[in-house]
């Protein structure tokens, strides 16, 4: 599949020029087919057939050995979650806290990066934020920060400015100290093209309704093999186990005892159905489009309201403006265009590049900010 069928396959376009993939991607017609009539085969014929419970555990096994494909990382390394938010929390909540134990953080983590941690913080955990500038991450504060802390966590991609931050160096540093390392890669997978083995992170959380166009719903926690089962879930489910029915239980070996119990399979097969789909296209087709769309933007962009970086790194390009809600308002309803406004950043909005999106896009977004006086 190329760009252009891809963009057509996305019913979304027909109505808007999106990009804000970065908060939600639109799915396509066949994500969204495949998880409707999968739905309504484990709905309607499995009761007559193989029954919903052995449908359902083929496909969760199906699904987690797509996901570590797509990752580089091993099925055992894979647990299905609901969100990148629901990764990082069935990681915080395995790790076993005291009082004083520190936590390292950037200032440009989103909620789902912020929160756990604050709850935390509460219960007399000491959070440390590492300042940045720019989305740029200061590398001797962070090296100062990491140590004698028990877990260290970044997002690999800056969902505000856009920003890859170096994270096999970040990890690798973080280590060194001794501290635990969970990484939020919700900006990557769909996005840039990943092995999530060569960052070396103990854990990474993600989710495919971003940049893999799936839908809300299926997410996908890596854990790294030597350190899973050394984690004790706090929540805990049939799927966690090796024998449901044990008197004393076992946990699964790996990632899957992060798993619990019975959810909604339409969002793994959407996710599934997704990766393929990306990959279809070519992960480097992907990120060589991105890149070129959001060189175009940002060289259309006055320096003094370019907030990412010149030469952009990723997809994501936050432009400053006079009015952020106003302005995408106008954007949307005058020039059919859609972005968001960064309420981290005061005074911005924030574009999303993806391989469905094309010049005209950009272009017409230009045209937007320039006839509304940005």
């Amino acid at each position: 599949m190329d760009p252009t069928d891809l963009r057509e396959a996305v019913p979304a376009f027909e109505d808007v020029r999106y990009m804000n993939t970065g908060a939600s991607g639109p799915s396509p017609r066949p994500v969204v087919e495949a998880a409707q009539a999968f739905l309504a085969r484990h709905e309607y014929d499995a009761a007559s057939e193989e029954g919903p419970y052995p449908l359902a555990f083929d496909t969760y096994e199906e699904v987690r050995a797509t996901v570590a494909d797509f990752l580089g990382a091993a099925e055992t390394e894979i647990a299905l979650t609901q969100s990148t938010s629901d990764g990082i929390n069935r990681v915080a909540t395995a790790l076993e806290w005291e009082p004083g134990d520190a936590i390292v953080r950037t200032d440009l983590e989103h909620p789902a990066g912020v929160l756990p941690w604050s709850r935390l913080e509460r219960r007399g955990c000491e959070v440390r934020v590492v300042p940045t500038e720019d989305g740029r991450i200061d590398r001797e504060a962070y090296r100062e920060a990491v140590q004698d802390a028990k877990l260290v966590c970044f997002s690999a991609i800056t969902w505000n400015y856009g920003t890859f931050l170096p994270v096999e160096e970040l990890v690798e540093e973080a280590h060194d100290a001794g501290a635990f390392v969970l990484v939020d890669a919700v900006q990557v997978p769909g996005h840039s093209p990943l092995d999530v083995t060569e960052w070396g992170a103990d854990a990474v959380a993600a989710a495919g309704h971003k940049w893999l166009l799936g839908t809300w719903g299926g997410g996908f926690l890596y854990v790294e093999e030597s350190v899973a089962d050394d984690l004790e879930p706090a929540a805990i489910g049939y799927r966690s186990v090796e024998d449901p029915g044990a008197a004393d239980y076992a946990l699964k070996r790996g990632a899957p005892r992060f798993e619990i119990g019975t959810t909604n399979l339409a969002p793994y097969v959407a996710l599934q159905t997704a990766i393929e789909t990306i990959e279809s296209v070519g992960m480097d087709v992907v990120e060589s489009h991105v890149l070129r769309l959001a060189a175009r933007l940002a060289d259309r962009v006055p320096d003094e309201r370019l907030l990412s970086p010149a030469d952009p790194e990723t997809g994501l390009v936050t432009i400053r403006v006079d009015d952020p809600e106003e302005t995408v308002e106008t954007l949307k309803e005058e020039y059919g265009v859609v972005v968001r406004p960064i309420p981290s950043l005061d005074g911005s909005i924030r574009a999303s590049l993806h391989v469905v999106n094309t010049a005209a896009d950009v272009d017409r977004l230009v045209e937007g900010l320039e006839e509304t006086g940005w």
